[in-house]
């Protein structure tokens, strides 16, 4: 044990499931619990849509409000559920003080916009002079910054007064792995003492499904859960609104104010294997060696996404560890991009505090897992690129 272990002190979760860490773990330990589902609004495609949230419980200003995109919004509105769980909100003193890292994608569109210039493109061969027109009469200046990727830690530092150093990673689950990476390494060299981590997806947006899709990744017709989705029509990820964030701390710096810990957060390890090449199922066995697991059976929260070949790789190495009992928490909540990685850190860290596992999400491809887990693995295998895992153990 060291003082500058990194413990997790905040948890901050928006899904379609509900908000806050104890609406999860209620809703996830049910057994036999059905998921959230719309697959109406974007069909041949299912989502899993955010619950109702009012706003103003943690983005008092309806001026901060207006000036964000729902995904803005979201990754606010759900930092600020992370403060206030680690008992820091409010407090200037610590906010001041208190470092970010986030993982995020790009700003939402403007739809209506995009959809007049396409249209008034059909009868026109100017297109160049109708872009001219569109950008001086159609697109508002404050469009383009609202799609900027780090304006999200720019809100959560002007709502929440989080005003430490500020750090944000792009693309995809890769994003979420290297934003608790790095703030974890800052921990443990030092160089901060608490991070405020995680980030945010909002799916119900076409741009953000068009995304997924032109590269063939979404899944076509009746829902089923994550491992199921092989020989399916379309690309077998299943997408979800929602968000994760974590407040994590120097074990010291915890104790010394007095805060509750969940979970310690152990090894993080990443990789990006060449997967034209055929290495996606070395480089998950690989990480699996790097993370120290401790011996016996080990609870395995996993954000596999559903695509075909990446999901078919993790399934195939957890097979191959027989000790590791998975959960595919997709299933229940949809594939959350950037969000996801923090998301399974977060699960794990609920299930270690409580000494409870989670029943199986899909009792076709996962088994029961007996005793309280003292140590849980998260996963996130990219549904394109990047992979990683981290070891959340008992603080």
């Amino acid at each position: 044990m060291s003082s500058h272990d990194v413990v997790i002190t905040g948890i901050g979760l928006v899904s379609s499931l509900g908000e806050g860490p104890d609406a999860h773990w209620q809703k996830l330990t049910q057994p036999g619990l059905e998921p959230v589902l719309d697959a109406t609004r974007f069909a041949p495609y299912t989502i899993h849509p955010l619950p109702e949230i009012d706003w103003n419980l943690q983005i008092a200003k309806r001026g901060d409000q207006r000036q964000m995109e729902t995904w803005q919004r979201l990754g606010t509105y759900v930092a600020g559920l992370a403060l206030d769980d680690a008992g820091i909100k409010g407090n200037d003193e610590l906010s001041t003080t208190m470092d970010m890292v986030v993982a995020a994608g790009g700003g939402e569109r403007d739809e209506a916009v995009d959809t007049a210039i396409l249209a008034a493109s059909e009868a026109r061969n100017d297109r160049d002079v109708l872009l001219n027109e569109k950008l001086t009469t159609e697109l508002r200046p404050t469009l383009f910054l609202a799609q900027l990727s780090n304006l999200l830690a720019g809100n959560i530092s002007i709502v929440h007064k989080v005003t430490g150093s500020s750090r944000t990673f792009m693309g995809e689950e890769g994003a979420g792995v290297s934003a608790v990476e790095t703030a974890a390494a800052r921990i443990r060299s030092g160089q901060s003492t608490h991070v405020l981590v995680g980030g945010a997806f909002q799916t119900e947006h076409s741009d953000m499904l068009l995304g997924y899709e032109l590269a063939g990744y979404l899944h076509r017709g009746p829902w089923r859960p994550v491992w199921q989705r092989q020989g399916a029509e379309g690309g077998g990820v299943v997408t979800g609104s929602g968000g994760a964030f974590l407040v994590l701390e120097q074990r010291e710096h915890a104790v010394s104010r007095g805060r509750k810990i969940y979970a310690e957060l152990g090894p993080v390890v990443s990789g990006r294997a060449r997967r034209r090449r055929g290495e996606l199922n070395a480089e998950i066995a690989a990480l699996l060696k790097q993370a120290a697991l401790p011996a016996g059976e080990l609870l395995t929260i996993s954000g596999t996404s559903g695509a075909h070949a990446a999901t078919a790789a993790e399934k195939e190495a957890f097979d191959a560890n027989p000790a590791l009992a998975v959960r595919a928490f997709s299933t229940l909540t949809g594939h959350m991009k950037e969000a996801q990685f923090p998301f399974a850190v977060a699960l794990a860290a609920l299930a270690v505090d409580r000494k409870t596992p989670y029943p199986v999400f899909d009792a076709t491809a996962e088994r029961p897992f007996e005793g309280a887990p003292g140590s849980v693995l998260a996963t996130a295998i990219g549904y394109h690129q990047f992979e990683g895992l981290g070891l959340i153990k008992a603080a």
